[in-house]
């Protein structure tokens, strides 16, 4: 792993689930699952202007905003996901990188290492192909960072 520290509201979700038993990992995951916000109505029924993150075992839709600067550091990124109720592992991993991402700047989230969920260490508690999803997650956030504030 890399060691490249996560931005403070991501380390902290990764220390809460780190120092938990597998059961009450299993349980902040369904939490996460819960509290992950819906579509914004004008992404409802649009499904077709977020982007599928295929490596996700249950359908997972997201799309990125970003806040108009000049600067990476002063434009604040705005996460959306899509991801059926009856999927619960899979809202998790997007509740958690929402809470832990959401609001931060362009220029905190692209430093966010690409092995960060491993660091949850939930590798233990999921299947390592539910941790490619998240993994999946991280890398088309960021990519969508990249695209839309035309950084390479």
């Amino acid at each position: 792993m890399s060691d490249t520290p996560l931005p403070p509201s991501l380390a902290e979700i990764a220390e809460d689930f780190r120092s938990a038993t597998n059961d009450l990992k299993l349980q902040l995951l369904l939490e996460f699952s819960d509290e992950l916000p819906g579509l914004p109505e004008r992404y409802v029924g649009h499904l077709d202007q977020l982007e599928r993150v295929d490596e996700c075992q249950s359908p997972l839709f997201l799309t990125v905003e970003v806040d108009d600067g000049d600067a990476l550091d002063a434009r604040a990124v705005h996460l959306f996901f899509d991801a059926p109720a009856e999927a619960p592992t899979t809202r998790g991993f997007a509740g958690i990188l929402h809470e832990g991402l959401d609001g931060l700047t362009a220029a905190e989230v692209l430093a966010v290492p690409d092995d960060a969920p491993m660091r949850f260490g939930l590798a233990e508690a999921v299947s390592p192909l539910r941790m490619r999803g998240m993994v999946a997650m991280l890398a088309r956030i960021k990519r969508q960072v990249r695209a839309r504030t035309a950084t390479a």
